[in-house]
């Protein structure tokens, strides 16, 4: 059995193994993938993993022994997955790997708002502190999050994880979601209108898919609705966020910061709208990258591969 990991770097870049795939078959591994190789590399493939190198329709018609597509992520719309059904091709994604990092990283950067850590270290190191009149000075306002509001958007395993450690900073958390767990509910965390979080939160965390409903879901007239200083964070996906309006929003002073691990287009185009903006953290998509994490997402995708070998597939995304 052939398999072939189109880019493969993202996920590996040395740090952990693929001993797993290579036990089930004769494993081929590409760091990256040009639109143009596609069909080179993979024509006589079984199984094809991709992360974000796109299969198309086109290209599946010709390649007709692959037999399972493994996306090594959990969005999987880089992969006509409807031809794929049509050709007998399942697609498998994996759909809880990260919910402890991803959770994590905004807290990161919600903190990293709140008191600047980065920027303040690099004012010592070059003699800013040495040099001052003071024995200690700050740069920008210090936030201090106990007692404070968190408005969640979306409020599946990340959203909680990330409401968890929210509250054991003191905070207290409104949650927004079409689908509602009412057994998650406490003295410090309820489910809430989007109109009520809008109002009432301080701070503004997304994470929830994207779907049509979601798509611009932060947008001028969200924000408008939204407390004075607000601070939002997103490290969900990208196109939640109307980028230009967000942009207005923190040069006028409006939202207070804002930190984003995703944007609409990535890698980031040098005419996004937010590298324009004041007061923004932006990182490049790398909230799900911890080591850990990325052994996981490692391990459940040989596991995929496993179940439809043994002819139990799970999370196919195609059935």
């Amino acid at each position: 059995m052939k398999i072939v990991v189109l880019d493969g770097y993202t996920l590996n870049p040395g740090d952990i193994s693929w001993e797993e795939l290579e036990k089930m078959g004769q494993l081929t591994v590409y760091d990256r993938t040009k639109p143009e190789e596609v069909l080179e590399r993979i024509k006589t493939a079984d199984v094809v993993y991709t992360n974000k190198t796109p299969l198309t329709k086109e290209v599946l018609e010709v390649c007709r022994s692959i037999k399972f597509i493994g996306v090594l992520a959990t969005g999987y719309n880089i992969v006509d997955v409807e031809a794929a059904k049509t050709l007998g091709i399942k697609v498998a994604n994996i759909p809880s790997y990260g919910t402890a990092a991803v959770a994590q990283f905004a807290i990161a950067l919600l903190l990293e708002l709140c008191h600047h850590v980065g920027e303040h270290s690099d004012c010592v190191k070059r003699g800013d502190w040495s040099s001052s009149k003071d024995w200690c000075f700050w740069n920008h306002p210090l936030t201090e999050l106990a007692g404070k509001t968190m408005g969640v958007i979306g409020f599946g395993r990340i959203g909680q994880e990330t409401a968890r450690i929210a509250q054991a900073l003191g905070m207290k958390i409104l949650a927004y979601d079409a689908y509602q767990r009412t057994e998650l509910e406490t003295e410090t965390c309820r489910y809430a209108e989007l109109d009520e979080l809008l109002v009432r939160s301080d701070v503004i965390t997304l994470h929830c898919p994207l779907f049509p409903s979601t798509k611009g879901i932060i947008n001028k007239e969200t924000i408008a609705k939204m407390k004075d200083g607000v601070l939002i964070i997103n490290d969900s996906r990208g196109p939640l966020i109307v980028e230009e309006d967000l942009r207005d929003a923190l040069n006028s002073g409006k939202v207070g910061g804002a930190a984003v691990d995703v944007v609409s287009t990535e890698p980031i185009r040098m005419d996004n709208p937010l590298l324009e903006a004041k007061n923004v953290i932006i990182t490049p998509h790398i909230a799900w990258a911890p080591r850990e994490s990325r052994q996981r997402l490692m391990n459940i995708a040989a596991d995929n591969l496993k179940c439809f070998l043994e002819g139990k597939p799970q999370n196919i995304v195609n059935l």
